[in-house]
């Protein structure tokens, strides 16, 4: 299920898009000004932004830049100004879209679709990877977690591509080093241990209140499976 950050000061507005949004399938995270906008975003897996551009505190504008400083996620602006200068300014800042009220209900629905089907398509061609924030790209061997690229060595990538491609797979540590490596596991050999627990680490230095890595005691590893 899709999470969508809405970020609109209009209690009235804020309550009714997000009662449509949610009976159309989404999650919705609401907040009413741009002060808390990133920790949010780096709190929570948001798949889209809402963006109010009139915000109390700081303006819709100014959350967007910083926004664009630390991740590609798809903002939708939402603005009462109808000059199109305005609108160009704010797309040439980063939004991908731009929607002015009023606005019809169905309208904001059928945009947030498009641009979740062109999100999925891009990540689809260029060999992206997506889990809980975390996003592989095969084809440029890198690493972002939340917005922030991980510096992680060919082998912990590689570790991360497997499970990530067999999300439900519990991999023996013979059958994950086999695979890695290229070489026959011999089991005193603590070389991925220690690269699983590096790995874990650097995942835990950015998102220190998430699991990636679930040890199956007595098997080997798996991407983690959320309990519920």
């Amino acid at each position: 299920m899709y999470k969508i950050m809405l970020v609109e000061d209009d209690v009235e507005i804020n309550g009714l898009l997000s009662g449509f949004l949610k009976e159309n399938g989404y999650k919705v995270l609401c907040l009413y000004d741009g002060l808390h906008v990133l920790d949010c975003l780096n709190e929570n897996k948001i798949d889209l932004i809402l963006l109010d551009i009139m915000l109390p505190y700081c303006s819709g504008d100014i959350v967007l830049a910083k926004i664009r400083r630390q991740s590609t996620i798809p903002v939708i602006i939402i603005s009462a100004k109808e000059m199109t200068q305005n609108k160009i300014d704010l797309l040439r800042l980063g939004a991908d879209d731009y929607i002015t009220k009023p606005f019809d209900m169905e309208e904001v629905l059928a945009r947030i679709e498009s641009n979740l089907r062109r999100v999925q398509f891009q990540c689809g061609l260029q060999g992206c990877l997506q889990y809980d924030g975390l996003e592989l790209d095969l084809e440029r061997n890198t690493a972002i977690l939340q917005g922030i690229e991980l510096s992680l060595t060919a082998k912990e990538f590689s570790i991360l591509e497997l499970l990530m491609k067999f999300p439900e797979k519990v991999f023996s540590k013979a059958n994950l080093f086999q695979s890695v490596w290229n070489m026959e596991y011999i089991s005193e050999d603590n070389t991925l241990n220690v690269h699983i627990s590096n790995l874990r680490n650097k995942l835990k230095a950015v998102c220190p209140d998430r699991e990636y890595i679930d040890t199956v005691w007595g098997i080997g590893y798996r991407l983690h499976k959320a309990k519920g």
